[in-house]
C-alpha cells in the first residue's frame, strides 16, 4: 500500500457563520441599549418641592446658565452674556418650530440678573411656555 498517492487537504474553518453572529450580536446590544441625555455643564439647581410635569410633545430647548452667568442653549455656548446675541441664539435653537417650550437651569448661584435677561430675551423672540429646573428638596428642608 503506498501512501504517498493519497493527498491530504488542509482543514478549513469557514468563518462567515462566526461572522454573522457576532454582527447579529452587535445589532442586538445597539437596538437594546439605552443612553442617558447628559450635560457636561456643570451646575448646582436650586430646590423646590416636586409638582407634575405636564405632557408635551416638543423637545423643550434648554437654556442653561452657570454660576458665573455664561449662557448655554441645548449644551453650546453663547459668546457673550448680551441679550441681541442670547436671542440669536434661541432663535437658531427654535429653527422652524411654532412654540416650543423652553426649560431655564439656572445654578443656585447663579446672579438674579442673568435670569431675567434670559427670561426676557425668551419673551422677546415668542417664547411663552417657560420652565424652570429644580431639585427635589429633601422633606422638612424646604
Amino acid at each position: 500500500m503506498n501512501l504517498r498517492k493519497f493527498r491530504r487537504e488542509s482543514p478549513a474553518i469557514d468563518l462567515t457563520p462566526l461572522i454573522d453572529v457576532v454582527f447579529m450580536l452587535l445589532i442586538f446590544f445597539m437596538v437594546s441599549s439605552t443612553f442617558k441625555d447628559q450635560s457636561m455643564i456643570r451646575i448646582d439647581l436650586p430646590k423646590a418641592s416636586q409638582q407634575k410635569q405636564q405632557e408635551n410633545q416638543e423637545k423643550p430647548i434648554v437654556l442653561t446658565i452657570d454660576a458665573q452667568g455664561n449662557f448655554y442653549v441645548d449644551d453650546k455656548r453663547v459668546v457673550n452674556t448680551q441679550i441681541d446675541t442670547l436671542k440669536r441664539a434661541l432663535k437658531i435653537a427654535i429653527d422652524d418650530r411654532k412654540s416650543p417650550p423652553l426649560t431655564i437651569s439656572a445654578d443656585g448661584r447663579t446672579p438674579h440678573q442673568a435670569v431675567v435677561t434670559a427670561m426676557d430675551a425668551a419673551r422677546q423672540v415668542g417664547l411663552v411656555h417657560l420652565l424652570i429646573a429644580t431639585k427635589n428638596a429633601p422633606e422638612g428642608k424646604r
